[in-house]
């Protein structure tokens, strides 16, 4: 063997890759611009503008901040309003539980049937009683949680129906 057949052949060059999907690469001929002058009235017109739209976004912020703020207070006050409607209907169930409470057990000391008769009547009575002031006091506490869940609102619509008048 000789030294020609031993070396390996030098291998053909690649073909070279191409991209089918990249953009020809191209320069944007730049155009010198002619320089003109804006007319003055025009500016003035333009500046104007810039100034409306600045006032109105500033009246437009203003007034969303408001309704932010009337929003935050109704959700305040109508949160603060249940939550004092349910400690009354808490209360209102305690004491109506003890009230049970305390028929049944004097139940237990009855003697006779009309006894019984005459306590159960007495209990039945007071109860309606309580009844009806206990659900005064529910009507009252919920009509006064409405009126102040709403009077932030009614405030609100009154002070934006002066500023459109």
């Amino acid at each position: 063997m000789n030294d020609t057949t031993m070396k390996p052949k030098p291998a053909k060059a690649a073909a070279p890759v191409v991209n089918l999907f990249e953009m020809p690469k191209f320069e944007i001929p730049k155009f010198d611009m002619p320089k003109m002058e804006v007319p003055a009235a025009f500016r003035e017109f333009a500046e104007k503008g810039v100034a409306q739209s600045k006032e109105a976004y500033e009246k437009m912020k203003a007034t969303a901040e408001e309704n932010t703020e009337m929003l935050e207070t109704v959700y305040s006050t109508a949160s603060k309003g249940a939550t004092e409607y349910g400690h009354k209907v808490i209360e209102i169930a305690r004491a109506n539980t003890n009230a049970a409470f305390d028929f049944m057990e004097s139940l237990f000391g009855v003697k006779s049937a009309s006894e019984m008769v005459e306590l159960s009547t007495a209990h039945a009575r007071a109860q309606f009683e309580t009844l009806q002031g206990q659900t005064k006091e529910l009507a009252t506490l919920a009509q006064k949680v409405a009126t102040d869940t709403a009077e932030p609102i009614k405030a609100g619509v009154g002070k934006a129906m002066k500023k459109v008048a």
